[in-house]
Formats: structure tokens, C-alpha cells, sequence
């Protein structure tokens, strides 16, 4: 059954809140949710009254800097951080909050729900751990030239069925009911939420179809909307095309994307896994990232215009010198940042060949198994210009894989770099004979070679 029957979508207020609307646009609430973005990527908050958090809303409050000194397991690491140590107390950092990112939360009877970004208690500069302030960083390049960026992502999952476990009083099955589980058994006997690779499948949906609409609706209630949603090649794979918008919103309806998967999945007894390789001998996990610069009027910067009629390549024919660099931005710093596109041991075990992923520094038009897909004219209309970013995993920070595509791109825009290797042709294999580009890191110890 869905967990939205008879509850209404609350209604989204008039106007930006400021400082001097929040009062009000909280009036009947009692209490409000707060988190910020770990360096994994992962949401860290509390619940506080609505109280404190109108004391705190204008200048922020202390929040522990251990998120930045915890690994995924909040295990401290073995080499601590100046940010956050035994030395100094794992002392609180400052948080504060984003009035603009104001949602509620439609599965928690409509609790108010705000991001925070993290700052130096002692410059009041951004803390150069949040992921969320390194890409308000990156675009402040971009914004004195006077353009912006959209983006847009796209995450494949699987989903698994959380099995009974065996505690006493046992009534519902939720995530914690699958942790039980593989405490006692191996991952690989978790079972699929369905079976079978049927990618784009319009049957497979129905099986769960209170789970599958809730997704879709907690998703739009909770401004992180869905434009496409379908079954991907896999059993229990599930894929989310999210809204195209700015950047920043992006980035933060990406992080929460997994929120809400997570939150509303467990409602119905099934665990979602964001890992990059899941399982062997099955696809990977993918986290697509799609990017282009626009103007003040929204004009898209990538789109040349007139087809240039004596391109470097004939795939960038219809793409502007700006468009050009940026992707030999990208591609000139693509092996460098491998760290953050691909951050776990487990991130290499996807980026291999053989499964429609990305293994070199490599670009096409149209070309889906490259590291860097030219979406653009004559195939695509002129607004759609962009570059979709395949090599990240569904593992991977959004935050941090966006701000490494706008610092590489606007790098190339800035030197005028020239792209580096030719574009991989139709029906060229990845890693092929043809193809020039550099192998990339296999695991997270490989050093890239200079020439």
C-alpha cells in the first residue's frame, strides 16, 4: 500500500523564505531537520526544535567535525585530519543554514527540512571539506565571466527485498532487517526485488507498483523531481533521470535523491544499493552527470549556431570554441580527479570492459561506452547541448563530481586547451586498437604516468 494514501502534498510557500518569513511559514510546526554533506556524499543531521532553529537561522551553529574525520563506517581514520582530530577535540565546525533549500519531508508527515553548508570557526570561510562549498567555489570562475551552469544526473540502483530476521516481535521488514541479515550471510544471497535483465521493462514496475510510485511522488513532494524513471539491466535494477536545473540545485537534488530512495524503500521492505559494483558478473551501478554552460538569458553557451564547416573533428561541427575547451578541460584532468569520480575500492570493479563502462579518456557524439558522450546537433536541438560524464558511479559525491567537471572545463575555457585525443568513432570499441586515449586508474593506488 502506499505510504502516501490520504496524506495530502503540503503546499509549497508564496515566496522565497528570508529571515524575516520563516516565523511565519513555520507557524504551525514544532520541530525542523537539519543536514549537511559528508565528503562521501552522505547526508549528516539531527532533528532540533523549531526553537533553536530560529535562534540559529541567521548565524549558524556548531556542528561536530567528526563527519569529516569518520569513514562510511564512523570509524575515525587511521591518519586524522587537521579539520578534525583527537588534538583538537574533534571541535565543532559551523553550519549554516540555506534558507533556499527549504522542502518537507512527505514521508515524516510534512517535517520542515533545510540544508546547512559547513564554514571555518575560525575565518568564517568555507570549510574546505564540504563537498556542497567546493562547488560554490568552482561556479564563482564561472560567474564572473558571466555565465552558469545546468546539470542533470542520472542513478542506477539495485534493490533488494529485506528478508525476515530473526528477532523476537519481528512485524515489519525494513532495511535494518537486511543489515541483520548480512551480518549472518553472504551479500550475494540477498534477494532481488525482481529477476531478470529487463532494462525498460513496463511489466516489472507493476510487481511493486505502491513502492514504485511512491519513489516517483516522495521524490516530486520533496523537490528532487524525477524526469524519467524505468527498469534498467539487471535484477532489481532501477533507473532515475533527475530534472535538469542549475548546478548547485543539482547537486543537492542528487545527494537527496538517495535520501529519498533510501527512506521510502525501507517503508516498503526493500533496500536500495547505490554501490558501483554490486555484484560480479552483473552491470554496474552508473551516476551520469550531465553539464552546460548558459548565459545570463539561459542561452545555451555549448551550441555553436551555424554548423562550423572545417571542425577539428567532424563530431564537434556544431559545437562553440567555448563547448571545445571545456571538454578538453575535461578530458586533459579526467585521469587526475579518478579519486573523486571513482572513490571506493569497489568504484574499479565496475569501470571495466565489457559492461558499457567508460575504461579510457575517451569522447564521441552519441557514443554511450566513452567517457565523455557529446550530446548535440544534428542528433540533439540546440538547447540540449551538453556533455554527459560517465565515468562516475552511483558510489560517488555529487557534489564533488560536479565541481571537478566545472574546475577541468572551465580550465580548458580558460587556457584554451586543445582536445587531446580524436573522438571514438561508431561501432569503436573502448580501449580498443583505435582508441588514443589514456587507460584510466584501475584501482584507487594506481599513480597516473606523465609523459
Amino acid at each position: 500500500m502506499s505510504i502516501f494514501v490520504d496524506q495530502p502534498a503540503a503546499a509549497p510557500p508564496d515566496s522565497p523564505l528570508t529571515l524575516d518569513s520563516i516565523a511565519k511559514v513555520l507557524e504551525a510546526d514544532t520541530k525542523v531537520k537539519l543536514a549537511g554533506v559528508d565528503i562521501d556524499g552522505r547526508l549528516r543531521g539531527k532533528l532540533i526544535s523549531k526553537k533553536k532553529f530560529l535562534s540559529v537561522a541567521k548565524d549558524g551553529f556548531g556542528f561536530c567535525s567528526v563527519v569529516f574525520g569518520w569513514d562510511m563506517d564512523d570509524l575515525t581514520y587511521f591518519r586524522e585530519l587537521k579539520i578534525s582530530n583527537s588534538e583538537n577535540g574533534y571541535r565543532d565546525i559551523v553550519a549554516k543554514i540555506d534558507l533556499s533549500s527549504f522542502r518537507r519531508i512527505p514521508w515524516e508527515d510534512n517535517v520542515p527540512f533545510f540544508l546547512v553548508s559547513f564554514y571555518d570557526p575560525d575565518t568564517d570561510d568555507r570549510l574546505s571539506a564540504c563537498s556542497r562549498g567546493l562547488l560554490a567555489r568552482m561556479m564563482e570562475s564561472v560567474e564572473k565571466q558571466g555565465y552558469g551552469a545546468m546539470a542533470g544526473a542520472e542513478y542506477e540502483f539495485y534493490q533488494f527485498r529485506a528478508p525476515p530476521d530473526d528477532y523476537p516481535n519481528k512485524t515489519t521488514l525494513n532495511s535494518s532487517s537486511t543489515a541483520s541479515f548480512i551480518q549472518k550471510n553472504s551479500p550475494h544471497t540477498l534477494p532481488h526485488l525482481t529477476e531478470g535483465m529487463t532494462g525498460y521493462s513496463l511489466t516489472r514496475p507493476v510487481h511493486n507498483q505502491a513502492w514504485y510510485y511512491d519513489v516517483f511522488t516522495a521524490c516530486e513532494r520533496f523537490s528532487t523531481n524525477i524526469e524519467g524513471w524505468h527498469t534498467e539491466s539487471g535484477p532489481g535494477v532501477f533507473e532515475a533521470a533527475l530534472e535538469y536545473g542549475e548546478i548547485r540545485d543539482m547537486a543537492d537534488r542528487a545527494g537527496l535523491f538517495k535520501y529519498v530512495v533510501t527512506s521510502v524503500s525501507s517503508r516498503h521492505g526493500i533496500t536500495p544499493c547505490f554501490m558501483a559494483k554490486p555484484q560480479r558478473g552483473l552491470p554496474g551501478n552508473s551516476g551520469h552527470m550531465h553539464v552546460s554552460i548558459v548565459d545570463k538569458s539561459g542561452q545555451n553557451m555549448f551550441y555553436r549556431g551555424d554548423e562550423d564547416p572545417n571542425p577539428p573533428y567532424a563530431d564537434l561541427a556544431y559545437v562553440s570554441d567555448l563547448g571545445r575547451h571545456f571538454l578538453a578541460g575535461i578530458l586533459s584532468g579526467l585521469a587526475d580527479v579518478m579519486p573523486i569520480v571513482a572513490p571506493t575500492i569497489n568504484s574499479y570493479k565496475r569501470l571495466v570492459e565489457n559492461f558499457w563502462a567508460p575504461v579510457t579518456v575517451s569522447w564521441g557524439l552519441e557514443h554511450r561506452a566513452a567517457s565523455v558522450r557529446l550530446i548535440a546537433p544534428p542528433i540533439a536541438s540546440p538547447k540540449a547541448t551538453r556533455f554527459e560524464i560517465r565515468v562516475a558511479g552511483a558510489d560517488a559525491n555529487p557534489f564533488l563530481v560536479l565541481a571537478a567537471i566545472v574546475g577541468l572545463g572551465w580550465r580548458g575555457v580558460q587556457k584554451k586547451l586543445e582536445i587531446p585525443v580524436p573522438p571514438l568513432g561508431k561501432g569503436e570499441d573502448v580501449g580498443g586498437a583505435s582508441d588514443h586515449g589514456e587507460r584510466l586508474a584501475k584501482n584507487l593506488g594506481a599513480r597516473r604516468r606523465r609523459g
